[in-house]
């Protein structure tokens, strides 16, 4: 698939909005969920599945030819549930079941509940050792599909991801593609306050991967770096988006009290505004 022309930008842009808005209004009806994250990743969640990088047909969701996304950050339930829906992997009406009683869209995703959903997520730090499993797999049984794995940056203090890291260089796993959603917020506080990362492009070169530093809400840019990052040959590489926690609403951006926690409904109706300029 090509990447998106001038125009299908713009539009993929709008999409953003749109999205960004569906999170909104799922969180408040729920009641509960988590907010800061899923708004500031959605240039990501856009890149992966509308930037032309990941392939996957709606029409058979569980082709063998498909590539596959792992939401290892399953708090960012709402971001993925939003952007599968907008794919056309189900009505966009469902969302309003978002944490529902026996609803398939879950507060965290489980695989096997709903179309598009790779991974089981939910305790934080699993999703590259799965991302490594499955890319590993695929080599073994000389397939060509790719997996992109999605973290958030609070994940990097668990020592799980790390030996997953040593894995992937080990067996040079060049159809893995590993993304960190780098907002430098977790559910205590400041990342580098809290366990401080940085250097973490250095970290991830000393481990022997490819890395690719970026602005994430910049969407042409995520896009593009997905398209090298798939094209990328030699063996593991990871980009890093440095993104704006709860991005697109000035109240919420940056503030760690708005990662678990869900907008009242006045305090939805001004995000709205401010998305929408409406």
């Amino acid at each position: 698939m090509p990447l998106p022309s001038k125009d299908q930008m713009k539009e993929l842009e709008n999409l953003c909005t749109k999205i960004r808005v569906e999170i909104i209004q799922m969180l408040t009806k729920a009641g509960s969920g988590h907010t800061a994250g899923p708004l500031g990743s959605v240039e990501e969640m856009v890149g992966l599945y509308f930037g032309g990088s990941v392939k996957y047909d709606i029409l058979n969701p569980i082709s063998e030819g498909r590539d596959l996304v792992v939401v290892s950050c399953g708090h960012y339930a709402p971001a993925l549930y939003a952007t599968l829906a907008f794919a056309g992997f189900f009505n966009v009406e469902k969302l309003q079941e978002f944490r529902s009683f026996r609803s398939p869209l879950q507060g965290h995703p489980h695989r096997g509940e709903l179309l598009g959903v790779e991974n089981t997520s939910g305790p934080l730090g699993e999703g590259l050792s799965q991302a490594v499993g499955m890319a590993l797999a695929l080599k073994m049984n000389h397939k060509k599909n790719h997996v992109f794995c999605l973290m958030s940056d609070g994940e990097q203090d668990e020592g799980n991801t790390w030996e997953a890291v040593l894995l992937a260089n080990k067996y040079h796993l060049d159809n893995l593609v590993a993304i960190i959603d780098r907002n430098r917020i977790q559910i205590t506080g400041d990342t580098e306050k809290i366990l401080p990362l940085d250097d973490l492009e250095a970290k991830y070169k000393s481990f022997g991967w490819e890395v690719i530093t970026i602005n994430g809400n910049d969407l042409k840019t995520v896009i593009h770096s997905l398209y090298k990052a798939k094209n990328y040959k030699i063996g593991p590489i990871v980009i890093i988006a440095n993104t704006v926690s709860g991005k697109g609403v000035k109240f919420m951006e940056n503030k760690t009290q708005w990662h678990g926690k869900a907008p009242t409904i006045k305090e939805a109706e001004k995000a709205i505004k401010l998305l929408t300029g409406i």
